[in-house]
């Protein structure tokens, strides 16, 4: 994404060290914690959505809904985030829902322990599972307070690394498991976004399916607007809306005279409940 953390230096030299399928339907039943929890119907978006470090003022987005765009992903929070957001409150969250928008809540949470990066946080082989809970409990009340109600889903942002490394590859998956098991429950859904070499790579092959996000925002900038031609993994994972695309990045775009840089993505998956 952009240079929304980590320089674009930076995470293509991470993405150059980087060396729970769901089947069709489960994406939606794999959310729920208890067969006692009531759950909101999934809010789903199918389209295009973008993204941008900064969520842009309310007058942008409102010019930039000509429907090109239907959905626009936001950065909640997480200690990693890497720009302020002076826009981004529960009063721009309604203003541009009315607009009708769709939003998707990012949270940047603990990094990689072998990463290459400078991330303030970054998790270690023993603390990754509390510090999954800790994170997944912030990223809960800042989607909250934002107007973003249960049954919303929160995607987990997890940048490049060596997921040859077991060691790391292990403590990463104990946060996501960690984290995904945490918003759960507190009736959130969960989401991931990663890289196709690495990251995502890592929860879409995983062995053990066991608290991993039912939802997949997976990194490949091929300029393919798709979720299926090129999807890398067993055909029958993440279906049932359940599944995103960032295929482009750093594309320069204006529309009703204001210009912003963004990453696209094409969208099959849910996103914030607002209203």
């Amino acid at each position: 994404m952009s240079s929304h953390r980590l320089s674009k230096r930076s995470r293509h030299i991470a993405w150059a060290t980087a060396g729970v399928a769901v089947v069709a339907g489960a994406g939606l039943a794999a959310q729920a914690s208890s067969a006692a929890t009531v759950w909101p119907a999934q809010k789903t978006f199918t389209g295009r959505a973008f993204d941008t470090c900064t969520a842009p003022s309310a007058a942008a987005m409102k010019a930039w809904k000509t429907g090109f765009y239907g959905a626009a992903a936001v950065y909640i929070g997480g200690r990693n985030r890497g720009c302020a957001q002076p826009n981004l409150t529960a009063s721009w969250v309604k203003t541009v829902n009315s607009q009708g928008w769709k939003l998707v809540p990012l949270y940047v949470g603990a990094q990689p322990p072998c990463q290459k990066s400078a991330n303030p946080e970054r998790m270690t082989t023993t603390d990754a599972t509390s510090l999954g809970a800790t994170d997944a409990k912030d990223a809960v009340a800042k989607a909250s307070a934002l107007g973003m109600k249960p049954g919303s889903a929160v995607y987990l942002d997890m940048e490049p690394y060596d997921t040859t490394d077991k060691a790391c590859n292990n403590a990463v998956l104990s946060y996501v498991r960690s984290f995904t098991r945490t918003l759960r429950g507190k009736v959130y859904r969960a989401g991931y976004y990663g890289f196709t070499s690495s990251s995502a790579k890592a929860v879409a092959t995983a062995a053990d399916k066991t608290d991993l996000p039912g939802n997949l925002w997976y990194a490949l900038w091929d300029q393919q607007n798709t979720t299926t031609a090129d999807w890398p993994w067993d055909p029958k994972a993440f279906t049932g809306h359940s599944r995103a695309h960032q295929y482009m990045v750093n594309s320069k775009e204006s529309r009703g005279g204001y210009t912003i840089t963004v990453d696209r993505s094409a969208w099959d998956a849910p996103v914030a409940i607002v209203g």
